[in-house]
């Protein structure tokens, strides 16, 4: 049985987990999570024992001084608390750490014993993606869950993925057989510009998730990170024609094909956001990465930096506007 001494009792609690590998293209997904941590002062009550979930040649400890002495940091996965201030206060619990190497049905039933004790209500798991998506456009995050009921009730799409998955999608359908109701939130970062940080697709998660759980969350220096991250691409896309020609014809087919949603449904969520920041209470990895069509993307190069045998990576020809891309923008 898992022993909670220390935690309080939660009012409303929502659990929030990022995991760095696989799933977390730019580092975009964990340092969400991490972001929420350190705006909200989040308390560790619970870390998973690292012996059991993970092999330390892949993901090594590290070694550093304390005044003097030497202490050593293990991979693992965390759990801390935050409380959301405000007119209607919640609590978050935040689960932040590394995709397991191994046993991960016994590390999906130890986050769920932890979610359970807690009286957790709704589980969103973060998630980043390699994608044909231009970095001058807004980021795609796509909301999905393989519970119908839910996916009606919260307007996401139901998951109709089929191929290689990782902790993200494992985690998921561990909730919904044990009747706990989750969502993957995924944001697609450029795989032309894959190397973290990315705060631009971080900003998308958190404000995605902000909608979706009806909390502010502050936002610190995130809008003027991701803001100067975009110059920085600009000005090394513009030093690059190939790059250039590709980014203009990422933003044909992305302007093409989501142009009744930018008249509909996205601008009036830009709306609420905006009313509910102005008036709203509360407080202000290894082996590459999921792309799209669930396979391993590059690692962490991009097509902005010249390759180790000189010359440039030309980009790959993206699918033509309108192309049939189910589930294009969601890997479970």
């Amino acid at each position: 049985m898992i022993e909670l001494e220390g935690v309080p009792e939660l009012i409303d609690p929502v659990m929030v987990a990022a995991f760095e590998g696989w799933n977390d293209a730019g580092d975009a997904a964990s340092t969400a999570v991490a972001h929420l941590d350190r705006e909200w002062k989040g308390e560790v009550f619970a870390a998973l024992d690292a012996e059991d979930y993970y092999d330390f040649q892949v993901n090594r400890p590290t070694v550093w001084l304390d005044g003097g002495v030497r202490k050593i940091t293990w991979p693992t996965t965390r759990l801390s608390v935050v409380r959301v201030g405000g007119e209607k206060p919640r609590d978050l619990v935040l689960v932040r750490g590394i995709e397991p190497s191994m046993r991960w049905r016994s590390f999906c039933n130890e986050i769920l014993g932890f979610a359970h004790e807690l009286g957790v209500e709704l589980v969103v798991i973060l998630g980043a993606l390699l994608g044909d998506t231009p970095h001058t456009r807004p980021v795609p995050v796509s909301g999905v869950t393989s519970d119908a009921d839910l996916a009606r009730r919260m307007d996401l799409e139901e998951t109709k993925y089929e191929g290689p998955t990782g902790i993200v999608g494992i985690l998921q359908e561990a909730c919904t057989h044990a009747g706990v109701p989750a969502v993957s939130l995924w944001a697609a970062v450029p795989h032309y510009v894959s190397q973290p940080p990315n705060p631009k697709a971080t900003l998308a998660l958190l404000n995605r998730l902000e909608d979706l759980i009806d909390v502010r969350i502050p936002l610190g220096e995130l809008p003027e990170d991701a803001r100067a991250w975009q110059v920085g691409v600009d000005q090394l896309a513009a030093e690059d024609s190939e790059v250039a020609e590709y980014v203009q014809t990422l933003e044909e087919a992305r302007d093409t094909a989501e142009l009744p949603e930018a008249s509909g449904d996205a601008i009036a969520r830009e709306f609420e956001r905006y009313l509910r920041r102005r008036d709203g209470s509360g407080p202000g990895g290894s082996g590459g990465h999921a792309t799209a069509d669930g396979s391993d993307g590059p690692p962490s190069t991009s097509y902005l930096r010249d390759n180790p045998g000189g010359g440039r990576t030309k980009p790959p020809k993206p699918p033509k506007p309108g192309a049939d891309d189910e589930d294009s923008s969601s890997e479970e």
